[in-house]
């Protein structure tokens, strides 16, 4: 399991809450009234995400039948780590992109919108389907802090089979009327690339040669080359200097 992908994606968490253990939440019918407000065709589950400590505070029953998993096997980091490796990037480009927004608005509108967007996701047998990802607040303080969403995941494999993942928000206090906001990009290294990969992908973007790279990182010539290798075979371009004017032109960084 990916360890740094939860890492980085609670960093982008962070901004929407600086408490450090909300109060607790009692299930009941609220949450289930909630749900009923993500209604979309297809089979689902919905789990409780407790913003301030980037964890799950309730997982229901239903993702063994969807993913295979059981309640009590899931995390954040699970699920972070089942998301496909291409559409990594799109997740966090979409969290960056929500948490910006929500933290430009003012304290009483924060709250007024759910965010949907679709990734894949793997499934406990290998399979991977796409789920649509729909969210909304659940619980926040008197300063309006996010503590706690409501996410629900819909399987839409039989809906959309191919292309990018959207994001969309939609206004629950305007009848529903859905838009679209700028995709704020982080710097992921394009698909799948590790962390150190893109940091030798910076570095190589400042005008270091590899030598420099390696003496920067402090790590061997030999070791920047398999990177580099690596990154070749991912991003399959056929040459680093092709790497490079990617990643400029498609905001890898």
């Amino acid at each position: 399991m990916n360890v740094q992908l939860y890492e980085d994606a609670k960093k982008i968490w962070r901004i929407m809450s600086e408490t450090g253990e909300p109060p607790e939440l009692t299930l009941g019918m609220e949450v289930h009234k909630k749900v009923l407000k993500f209604f979309q065709v297809g089979d689902f589950y919905y789990f409780i995400f407790n913003v301030a400590q980037g964890s799950l505070d309730y997982m229901h029953e239903s993702v063994t039948r969807i993913m295979g998993y059981r309640p009590e096997e899931m995390s954040v980091a699970r699920l972070i780590d089942m998301i496909h490796p291409d559409d990594r990037p799109w997740f966090f480009d979409f969290e960056n992109s929500v948490v910006d927004f929500f933290y430009s608005l003012p304290l009483e509108e924060r709250f007024s919108y759910k965010v949907r967007y679709d990734i894949r996701f793997r499934k406990a047998n290998g399979d991977y389907i796409r789920l649509l990802q729909q969210s909304i607040p659940l619980q926040y303080d008197e300063k309006g802090t996010l503590l706690r969403s409501l996410v629900v995941h819909t399987d839409i494999s039989f809906l959309k089979t191919t292309g990018t993942p959207v994001l969309t928000l939609v206004d629950l206090d305007n009848d529903q009327q859905e838009f679209q906001i700028p995709i704020k990009k982080v710097l992921t290294g394009g698909p799948s690339f590790t962390r150190r990969e893109v940091e030798v992908l910076r570095l190589l973007l400042e005008g270091l040669n590899r030598y420099q790279v390696a003496e920067q990182l402090s790590i061997s010539k030999q070791t920047v080359d398999q990177h580099c290798k690596n990154m070749l075979k991912k991003s399959g371009q056929p040459t680093i200097a092709a790497i490079l004017v990617k990643a400029v032109q498609e905001g890898w960084c």
